[in-house]
């Protein structure tokens, strides 16, 4: 009991060490609010462009800097390693267990939050200390673009954020038109290993999948993230096979599945990885990923050809 009345004290004293650094702007409304909606469809507002923002995944890090506000950045959580500068930012813990003495400390007026990613407890004790928590899950590739958008928006670097934000879509729709009308090859998308969990068609990576013309074998199951066994996959025998995970160097996943020499994928060596950092973070660099993949998918399509 005394730990916890510790902590709360601790944590009640740097919030009050927050207020008095915040700048005066902050605690007047004006009639120039800069509001967006956050994918929990919360109105978030800022009276001044924020100058100190946490960042609590290492998506949410890398969109930050793509929007054009790394500078402003001032917290992140483990794994943030892109762009390299973000490694030299104070680090709050993981995105699973925040410090939240030392995000406090650190005085930010913006908090970019995973909603599911997350301890929601925390996110709303800081909502309770009175921190601005915006927060992100894109689920569609329109939704990444938006993202950059709104952080944009609340740092006040519009610019350079919607030159990012509509590149990105150029690029993912110039590979949409590029494998639009390509023969579907069969994939299973390998997102861990224990347990063995893959996408469904409305998961981003799933979109992806169909971007680059392929059929994700498990694209029906209900959930977004479904768990599975060997069994599942060997019943879908897909053409093709491709590991992610968390990091960059999984390749080892792949060689689990040449104990089943009669899979489809394993006959014709279509066993494939994809750096996750590429295709499992929803940021810009997906177009990288999504190139990749689309070029493995082809290279089924050339050996079907060839036969």
């Amino acid at each position: 009991m005394f730990i916890l009345v510790n902590k709360v004290h601790k944590l009640a004293r740097a919030a009050l060490a927050l207020m008095l650094v915040m700048p005066a702007g902050i605690a007047q409304a004006n009639h120039h609010a800069r509001c967006v909606v956050d994918d929990r469809d919360r109105e978030v507002c800022l009276y001044n462009p924020a100058r100190r923002i946490a960042t609590l995944s290492p998506g949410a890090t890398e969109l930050t800097y793509a929007a054009g506000a790394g500078e402003q950045v001032v917290a992140v959580v483990s794994y943030s390693d892109y762009p390299p500068e973000a490694k030299q930012v104070a680090s709050v813990g993981s995105h699973t267990r925040i410090d939240l003495e030392a995000l406090v400390s650190l005085a930010p007026d913006l908090v970019i939050g995973w909603v599911t990613g997350n301890p929601a407890e925390q996110l709303e004790t800081l909502e309770a200390l009175g921190l601005s928590v915006f927060y992100i899950e894109p689920r569609t590739i329109e939704g990444v673009a938006s993202t950059i958008e709104r952080i944009a928006r609340l740092a006040g670097t519009e610019a350079a954020g919607q030159s990012v934000a509509d590149g990105f879509r150029r690029q993912m729709a110039a590979l949409e038109n590029q494998y639009e009308y390509r023969e579907p090859v069969s994939t299973f998308y390998q997102v861990w290993n224990e347990p063995l969990m893959s996408v469904n068609d409305q998961h981003l990576i799933g979109q992806v999948i169909q971007l680059c013309g392929g059929f994700n074998v498990v694209g029906e199951q209900p959930r977004l993230v479904p768990r599975l066994d060997d069994e599942a996959v060997l019943a879908a025998n897909p053409e093709a096979i491709v590991a992610g995970g968390m990091g960059e160097e999984n390749r080892h996943w792949l060689t689990h599945w040449e104990q089943y020499p009669y899979l489809t994928a394993v006959i014709n060596n279509h066993l494939f990885f994809v750096p996750p950092s590429l295709i499992q973070r929803p940021t810009p660099r997906m177009v990288q990923g999504a190139k990749i993949l689309c070029d493995q998918l082809d290279s089924v399509r050339r050996m079907r050809g060839a036969r």
